[in-house]
């Protein structure tokens, strides 16, 4: 069915200069339902947009829970083709009011949840911190008259980014065209309809300026309109974005259409594909109520030092996203400010300065004292001689824990089974095993699966001198060694939040599941588990454990005592095995647990019905209720600060 507003319209018939016909706002104009009709062999495609959109996934590593905009998403063919495949958060905008109805609509008849508004690129109507994604698509990036505006679209992407958010542009390959493009065309885009083209460069070659003249076969010229986009190169293209703020600028090549109707394709013929992050800070709340609202001092490791239980020896990428996971969370609790310390060089005298000015420490530095493990309890040893209130264990529960043979000894006099063991000092140059093989060796001290990895389980001698020998050579470790008896059994862990015997809960208890596991491969969650994404290991899930009711009220059991025995306080997690005859035997204690947003207190919350920034404020509350800034019900008491 032909639109009423399709009527004969008057041509300027030839120009000499066809930059001279060119609006400033051209955009305004052309996007609308002929839009649809000269663009339609790519933009109306439902495969075209199905291939790009598995690109896009593949090369942004996309998850379907991350915020998601597509800016200037036209018909919102891509925020609907992503809609269908399960992403929940995703929003388009664009200035064309006719394309924004006409995704409205297809949403709503296909019962898709995507937000459509419309609005302007160089002025964007989202809060800063908003989206891990921001898509610019089907070359709808360079429609303006300069160079500065297309940077200040940039600058508000890299605004409404979320801390490490990423930036994909999809836009015409500027050097190509500038070399290839057609002169003069004209093809059918449908049996009614006609489309005459003349393209020419911009007085500095920067732009291409293009003219389509629009023929209905029984009424004439409909259309005669023109219109300029900016020629942007590989090399053009990083220097804005780099202009702009963003880093890691990477070339992901190119995507070349082929429609049906394959005649003229234009400026979708070659396009660049581009991606970038947000390299920043989060974007200070301010926050206007009556009350006071509760100062905390959030306590990291130190990104500037090195660390030398990460795989690379530094903070890398991933270890600023999961910081910045945890930040994002935090800024969802309104009831509290926060404040973040990671400069161990000066952290004496900021935690000085801030004495009387906070209320309490938010102590997630399981790092230790300038990223030294065996200093961990140094932190709140600082903390106590400052007297400043902190989260979590005090020194002494994180001496006693960070000796795995200590609290070995602990749940023995508490009755509490652990595995048969015995111990290798540096200086021991031979040593009888009590007990059979299989076995597995651990370093003595230390957290986050150091030292143990898929040759930690020995079958033999000769494996297990092998796996001393690596426990020694590669990791460094010149401490004493832990041998114990490989359980087979489920492999458990419970993490428990508050502090008991008073007002606490136990997270609901997880069990590795082993299954991806290549055949051969020990089951074990250690090293490469937590650090190495190539491995096999990586893969490894957590799942609730289906524990007989007499087993799962033992296990229970054994934590409250040993959380008490040990003195963790606010949270803990407790590492468990079975042994063959479903025997459950305890392995660890971790009093300052990983905190970050996939670890495994955070899995156990989630199966509880925790949120990732409800598990955070589990902690804070349990704290504050120890240190009688909170009463049981929920009542702030404050008067620290």
């Amino acid at each position: 069915m032909e639109k009423k507003h399709e009527k004969q319209r008057k041509v300027l018939g030839p120009v000499d200069d066809l930059e001279e016909h060119v609006h400033p706002d051209w955009w305004r104009r052309i996007f609308n339902s002929m839009y649809l009709k000269t663009d339609a062999d790519v933009v109306e495609d439902k495969g075209i947009t199905k291939a790009e959109v598995d690109l896009f996934i593949e090369v942004l590593k996309l998850s379907q829970n991350e915020r998601i905009l597509d800016l200037c998403c036209g018909q919102g063919r891509h925020s609907l083709e992503l809609a269908r495949r399960g992403f929940k958060n995703v929003e388009g905008l664009d200035r064309s009011h006719y394309l924004i109805q006409k995704a409205k609509s297809r949403a709503k008849r296909e019962g898709l949840n995507v937000k459509f508004r419309e609005g302007d690129a160089r002025k964007l109507p989202y809060q800063a911190d908003s989206f891990d994604v921001v898509m610019l698509l089907g070359n709808s990036f360079g429609y303006f008259e300069t160079v500065q505006d297309d940077i200040r679209v940039l600058k508000e992407v890299f605004r409404v980014l979320k801390p490490q958010g990423r930036i994909l542009i999809d836009v015409a390959d500027g050097e190509y065209l500038r070399n290839n493009f057609q002169a003069r065309s004209w093809e059918w885009i449908d049996r009614k309809h006609f489309v005459c083209r003349e393209r020419s460069l911009s007085w500095d070659k920067q732009r291409l300026i293009s003219r389509e003249v629009v023929t209905h076969v029984e009424r004439g010229v409909i259309a005669d309109q023109f219109y300029a986009e900016r020629l942007y190169t590989r090399e053009s293209l990083k220097e804005i974005l780099s202009a702009a703020g963003f880093s890691d600028i990477t070339i992901h090549g190119e995507v070349r259409s082929m429609s049906q109707r394959n005649q003229d394709l234009g400026m979708m013929e070659r396009r660049i594909i581009i991606t970038a992050v947000a390299k920043k800070e989060w974007t200070p709340v301010r926050r206007r109520r009556k009350e006071r609202i509760p100062v905390v001092a959030v306590l990291l490791g130190d990104p500037r030092k090195v660390d030398p239980l990460k795989p690379s020896g530094v903070f890398d990428d991933d270890d600023i996203y999961t910081i910045n996971k945890m930040k994002e969370a935090l800024r969802e609790l309104s009831d509290y400010n926060f404040i973040y310390l990671d400069n161990h060089n000066t952290l004496i005298h900021d935690l000085l300065k801030l004495k009387g000015k906070i209320d309490f420490v938010f102590n997630l530095c399981d790092e230790g004292f300038n990223n030294d493990p065996r200093k961990e309890l140094h932190i709140p040893a600082l903390l106590e001689m400052l007297d400043i209130p902190y989260t979590g264990a005090g020194p002494q529960c994180l001496a006693y824990c960070y000796d795995k043979s200590l609290v070995r000894g602990v749940a023995k006099e508490m009755g509490i089974p652990v595995p048969e063991a015995f111990f290798i000092k540096p200086e021991d140059t031979s040593f009888e095993l009590p007990f059979s093989f299989p076995v597995i060796v651990k370093p003595n001290f230390g957290d986050s699966s150091f030292g143990i990895t898929q040759r930690s389980v020995a079958n033999d001698v000769e494996g297990l001198i092998n796996a001393i020998l690596e426990i020694r050579e590669k990791f460094g470790y010149d401490k004493p060694i832990l041998v114990e008896e490989f359980l087979t059994g489920s492999d458990l862990s419970v993490g428990i939040i508050g502090n008991p015997p008073g007002s606490y809960m136990v997270l609901p208890i997880t069990e590795e599941d082993y299954s991806v596991l290549p055949p051969g491969l020990p089951p074990i969650c250690g090293y490469e588990a937590k650090w190495l994404p190539e491995s096999p290991y990586w893969n490894i899930k957590s799942v609730p454990a289906n524990l007989p009711e007499e087993t799962e009220k033992f296990i229970i059991e054994c934590c409250l005592k040993l959380f008490e025995r040990l003195e963790a306080r606010d949270y803990c997690r407790f590492d468990w095995r079975l042994d063959a005859r479903g025997v459950p035997r305890l392995l660890e204690v971790n009093p300052n647990p990983g905190w970050c947003w996939d670890g495994h207190l955070a899995k156990m919350a989630k199966f509880a019905g925790l949120s990732y920034s409800g598990m955070l404020k589990a902690i804070l509350e349990a704290a504050e209720r120890r240190l009688g800034l909170r009463s049981l019900n929920g009542e702030v008491l404050r008067e620290t600060a």
